[in-house]
This record gives structure tokens, C-alpha cells and sequence, in this order.
């Protein structure tokens, strides 16, 4: 039986839920709005003007096609790590939630956590509890890292000269690094074929997925640092003939430091590797040019998509709470004459 008590009890406890949950998005909201002022006020509108400009538009159309197709592929992750999780939602519901998160994430830094509350906020709207969302960004946490790796394998292996240079490290560090991040995608796979107990780590315990969804894991998050570092050359090649290997490296070695520093949207990390790479040539406007494609845009556009579908959230709990309201009081009003 139900007492008007354990109502009030269960209404506090989803209120202050409700109040942390907001007062994360409105500060996700706040920081994304600040982070592309900030951005964007370090260039006059001009620069700004020119830098695309100087980008023929069929490089223009081409990274933004890689950068669309990058941002597709990362809400197929996401569609995955729910089926991992035994928690499998419809597609366009993914799509929204993963789009949001991952375009103010990608600016704001901290992409685990910063992308991860937001994920929280949708998923638990719909359904899924605590546990589900935490093994879901942690799937998705463990794609970027196993596909990081297999592409710097790939790229540090076929070109390692570059990446000698640009690291600094002598040629048998760099085979050695590249033989490492293989031999770690290797093993991941090999345990996710062979190894059926959860890994257990002091608290911890990691259930691995299939092989099949490992396999996925590994292609998308590979897939998805070469669709990116396609944009990049994309917009690189309006300046100078460098080859589509030479970029994915440098931005695989890029990325690589990112995800240690934290760097919100990678900036002055990116920018530094490709003045390396391209020492006597004049990148800002390719730089700006590619921020706006594959940052930027997306988190005005994340933004204004964030926004919107709060308010339809708000509505909708309202048009709820207000249908709830006649039948607590009638269920109170009875315990009462009780």
C-alpha cells in the first residue's frame, strides 16, 4: 500500500534529480555559448570572411560532406553501446541525444563527462537507468580509444618518418609505439572472442562485448578519425598538395594528445601538428575554415537542437504533472477519510 507519505518522499527525490539535471544542462548550454564566443572572437569578421574565401567551395563541400558523415558515425556508436548495454532505443532518438552531446562535447572538453551528463539527461528520460547510461559512454569511451589506435597503428606504421618528426622520437619508438597500439586492438578483440567473465578491476567490473560488436567498435572508431582527418585534408589541400596520410597522421598524433590534456575542441593542439607539417605555408585560413566545419557549426547547431528540445521537455513534464495533480489529491483525500 502506498501512504501520501512515500508520494511526497518519491516527489522530493525526483525534484532534486530534476534540479541537478537542469542546472547541468543550463551550464552545458552556458559554456558551449561561451566557448564559441571565445572562439570566434579571437578573428575579426573579416579573417573570418576570408578564410573561407580563400577555400574553393568544392573543398568546402567536400569537408563538410566528411565532417556530416564523421558526425553519422558517431551516433551509430552510440546505437551500439545501447545494444551492448541490452538497452537498445529507436535510431532517431540515439541520433538526437548522440548528435547534441557529442557537438558541445567535442568543444567543451572533458568529452567523457561534459558529453556524458548530456547523454544522461536524454537517456534517462527515456528510460534507461543510471547503470545503463554509464556502460553506454563508457562503450563509446573505449571506441574512440581502440579506434585511435587502430588508425595510428595504421598511419604511424605506413609513414613512420612523420611521425618521427613530429614527436620527436627515434624511428625504433615510433615503430614500437605503433606496434603497441596494434597489439592493443589485437588483444582487445582476442578477449572479446575468448574471454566471457567481466574483467575486474577493485570496484570495477567490465562485462566485454561480442566479438561482433568489439569488431564494430573497432571499425567505427577508426572509420570515424579518417572521416575527420578527411575534412582536415580537405580543407589543406586549398593551400598545398600534402597527402591525405601525412594529415591522418599528424591528427591521430594530435588527437592522441587531446584526449590526455583535455583541450576543449583541441585548440592550439590541432593548429601546432599541422604547422609542423606545414611549416612554410600559411594555414590559419584552412585552420579557421575547418573549426567552423567541423566544430563550430555543430555546436551552434547543437546548441540551438539542445535548446529546443528542453523546451519540449519542460512542456511535456508539465502536461504531465498537471494531469497527476487531481488524481494524488483524490488519493490523498481517501487515505485521509481512511
Amino acid at each position: 500500500m502506498t501512504t501520501p507519505h512515500d508520494h511526497d518522499t518519491r516527489d522530493k527525490t525526483s525534484g532534486r534529480r530534476r534540479f541537478w539535471t537542469i542546472l547541468a544542462t543550463l551550464v552545458s548550454v552556458v559554456l558551449g555559448g561561451y566557448l564559441l564566443y571565445r572562439t570566434l572572437s579571437g578573428y575579426s569578421p573579416g579573417q573570418l570572411v576570408d578564410a573561407v574565401r580563400a577555400v574553393p567551395a568544392s573543398r568546402l563541400l567536400a569537408a563538410g560532406g566528411f565532417a556530416a558523415a564523421s558526425y553519422l558515425c558517431l551516433t551509430g556508436i552510440d546505437w551500439l553501446a545501447l545494444r551492448a548495454a541490452g538497452t537498445p532505443l529507436p535510431y532517431r532518438r540515439v541520433a538526437l541525444a548522440a548528435f547534441i552531446s557529442l557537438s558541445l562535447g567535442h568543444s567543451i572538453g572533458f568529452a567523457g563527462l561534459s558529453s556524458g551528463a548530456i547523454r544522461y539527461r536524454f537517456y534517462t528520460r527515456w528510460g534507461l537507468g543510471t547503470a545503463d547510461v554509464a556502460k553506454a559512454v563508457l562503450f563509446c569511451g573505449v571506441t574512440v580509444a581502440v579506434g585511435l589506435m587502430a588508425l595510428g597503428a595504421v598511419a604511424v606504421l605506413v609513414h613512420p618518418g612523420l611521425a618521427r618528426e613530429v614527436t620527436g622520437l627515434g624511428t625504433g619508438a615510433v615503430l614500437a609505439a605503433g606496434l603497441a597500439c596494434a597489439a592493443f586492438v589485437a588483444g582487445y578483440l582476442g578477449l572479446a572472442a575468448w574471454w566471457r567473465k567481466p574483467l575486474t578491476f577493485r570496484r570495477w567490473s567490465i562485462e566485454m562485448p561480442p566479438l561482433p560488436l568489439a569488431a564494430a567498435q573497432v571499425a567505427l572508431g577508426a572509420v570515424n578519425f579518417a572521416l575527420v582527418s578527411a575534412c582536415l585534408h580537405q580543407v589543406l589541400m586549398a593551400v598545398s598538395d600534402v597527402g591525405y596520410l601525412a594529415v591522418a597522421s599528424v591528427f591521430v598524433i594530435a588527437n592522441a594528445a587531446v584526449l590526455i590534456t583535455h583541450v576543449p575542441g583541441g585548440v592550439g593542439v590541432i593548429e601546432s601538428v599541422v604547422v609542423h607539417l606545414l611549416p612554410k605555408t600559411d594555414v590559419i585560413g584552412p585552420l579557421i575554415a575547418f573549426r567552423c566545419i567541423y566544430f563550430l557549426i555543430p555546436l551552434a547547431l547543437g546548441l540551438v537542437a539542445f535548446a529546443a528540445t528542453e523546451a519540449v521537455f519542460r512542456w511535456r513534464d508539465a502536461g504531465r504533472a498537471d494531469a497527476a495533480t487531481p488524481s494524488r489529491t483524490a488519493a490523498r483525500g481517501r487515505a485521509a477519510r481512511s
